[in-house]
C-alpha cells in the first residue's frame, strides 16, 4: 500500500486518537520545551532587570497574553492535526484573533501616538535581535513538539508542521517576554510574530519529510 493510499484510509475510516491522551503528551512536550527554552534564556540573555516592575504594567500583560494566545491557538492546531480526520474549520480562527486582536491595539497606539513617536514604537531598540532571539528559544520546544507529532498520525504534514513550529515559537515567545524590554503593541505585534514565524516556517518546510509517513 502507497503511503498516500494508507493517509487516505487513516484520514476516512481510522479512529483517531483519544484527546486527552493526546493534549497530556503534548503539554508534557510543551513543559520540557519551556524549561529548556528558559534555560537557554538564562545562558544567553538575562532576565530584565525591572521585571518586578514590568509585572505592574498593563502592556507587560498584554504583550504575554498575545504570546499565551497564540499558543493555546497553535496548541490548538497541532492537536487538530495530529489526528486523521479532525475537522480544522476553527484553527485559522484561533489563530487569526490573536494576531488582529493586537494589530487592533498597534493602530490604536499609533494613532494616538505623535509622527515623531511611530517609529520607535514600531522598531523599539531591539527590532534587529528579537525574532532571531525567539527563533533560537524555540529549538527545544520545537525539538520536543516535533517528536511527539511525529509519534502521532498527521496526515497533512506541511500544515502539521507549521502549526508545531508556530507552537515552539510562541512558547519561546512567552519565554522572551522575561527578558525582552520592548512594551509598544506595534512592536510586538510585528516582531514578536515575526519571530515566531520563523520555526513556523521551519516546521512547514520540515514536515513533508519528518512528518510523511
Amino acid at each position: 500500500m502507497k503511503t498516500e493510499d494508507l493517509i487516505t484510509l487513516l484520514a476516512t475510516g481510522a479512529g483517531a486518537v483519544e484527546q486527552p491522551a493526546a493534549a497530556q503528551r503534548y503539554a508534557v512536550a510543551v513543559g520540557w520545551g519551556a524549561a529548556g527554552a528558559t534555560l537557554l534564556m538564562l545562558l544567553l540573555l538575562q532576565v530584565r532587570h525591572d521585571l518586578g516592575q514590568a509585572l505592574l504594567l498593563p502592556m507587560f500583560w498584554v504583550k504575554v497574553g498575545f504570546v499565551a494566545c497564540l499558543a493555546a491557538g497553535s496548541l490548538f492546531a497541532a492537536l487538530r492535526l495530529s489526528r486523521p480526520g479532525a475537522e480544522i474549520n476553527w484553527v485559522p480562527v484561533a489563530l487569526a484573533l490573536p494576531v488582529l486582536g493586537i494589530w487592533a491595539i498597534a493602530a490604536f497606539a499609533l494613532i494616538e501616538a505623535e509622527p515623531f513617536e511611530r517609529s520607535k514604537l514600531f522598531y523599539g531598540d531591539t527590532w534587529k535581535s528579537c525574532p532571531l532571539l525567539i527563533a533560537v528559544l524555540s529549538v527545544p520546544v520545537f525539538a520536543a513538539v516535533l517528536r511527539t507529532m511525529k509519534d502521532m498520525a498527521p496526515t497533512r504534514p506541511r500544515l502539521a508542521g507549521f502549526a508545531a513550529g508556530l507552537l515552539s515559537g510562541s512558547v519561546a515567545a512567552v519565554v522572551y517576554c522575561l527578558h525582552c524590554p520592548e512594551m509598544g503593541a506595534p512592536f510586538v505585534g510585528f516582531w514578536y510574530l515575526l519571530g515566531m514565524l520563523i520555526p513556523a516556517g521551519v516546521g512547514a518546510i520540515l514536515g513533508n519529510s519528518v512528518l510523511r509517513w
